[in-house]
């Protein structure tokens, strides 16, 4: 793998994992993953990798859109609790929810199961829910504004 591609890799974990309001925030956050980059770097990065902004001011993944559309629509609850996330979502819409869930690759989620208003969601690590339970949150808000 090239450098460009671990870089784009490590933006991938860093968007999913903090909040990322700024290119500069983009910057700090690859400099203490020991990534060289400049802004204009990190600009370019976002354009190619199709980043967007959500109205709270944080990048999201383009990957990512589906996921919040469906947990911005259908979620009411997220909690975890150790490895497992807990996502309550209006009824009957807890398998499409899980669906967006599964097909959005987030690295840390094991996999979910669905019922009717409820998924649970196994995560690698209580870190990992933690962190997965932050993103639902913050997805939750709605829409999307461009870069």
């Amino acid at each position: 793998m090239n450098r460009q591609n671990d870089r784009q890799e490590a933006i991938r974990w860093i968007v999913r994992n903090r909040s990322i309001k700024t290119q500069k925030d983009l910057v700090d956050e690859l400099r203490a993953e020991g990534f060289t980059c400049t802004q204009a770097t990190a600009s370019r990065d976002i354009s190619e990798m199709g980043l967007r902004k959500l109205p709270a001011g944080v990048y999201v993944l383009a990957e990512d859109l589906h996921l919040q559309h469906m947990v911005s629509e259908f979620v009411t609850n997220v909690e975890c609790i150790n490895n497992q996330v807990i996502i309550k979502t209006q009824p009957g819409t807890a398998p499409g929810v899980a669906a967006a869930v599964d097909a959005a690759g987030l690295s840390d989620v094991l996999g979910s199961i669905a019922g009717s208003d409820t998924i649970l969601a196994i995560t690698r690590a209580n870190e990992s829910a933690t962190a997965t339970t932050e993103l639902l949150g913050m997805l939750c808000k709605r829409g999307v504004d461009e870069p």
